[in-house]
């Protein structure tokens, strides 16, 4: 699946199913609390803290997805057509960046 077909997908699904989407406010609250859900995961399945009972059956691909969800949904609000916005970051991570990472010791 493309990101604009994942953009129109959200969108058919936002008007037929979820009824109309939440301001942009409320979708920005709510993606932090989806990041904070992923960072959660992370933090005690990789990182150092250790894992509570109640976390380990997370899936860390559905709490990924939902991030994503909501992202998708901040850019069809705001009229951000994310197959554009990527290629465009791409290319402009790639011109500042063709040398620098080759070029860093720490990652030798």
């Amino acid at each position: 699946m493309s990101l604009q077909e994942a953009q129109e997908q959200v969108d058919q699904w936002i008007t037929t199913t979820g009824v109309r989407y939440f301001n942009e406010l409320t979708n920005m609250a709510i993606l932090t609390e989806e990041v904070g859900e992923v960072a959660r995961i992370m933090a005690r399945r990789y990182g150092e803290q250790s894992e509570k009972e109640s976390d380990k059956g997370k899936d860390l691909g559905d709490e990924m997805a939902d991030v994503l969800w909501v992202l998708i949904c901040l850019a069809n609000q705001t009229g951000v057509n994310l197959t554009e916005a990527f290629e465009k970051n791409l290319a402009k991570k790639t011109a500042r960046d063709k040398d620098r990472h080759k070029n860093n010791p720490k990652l030798q």
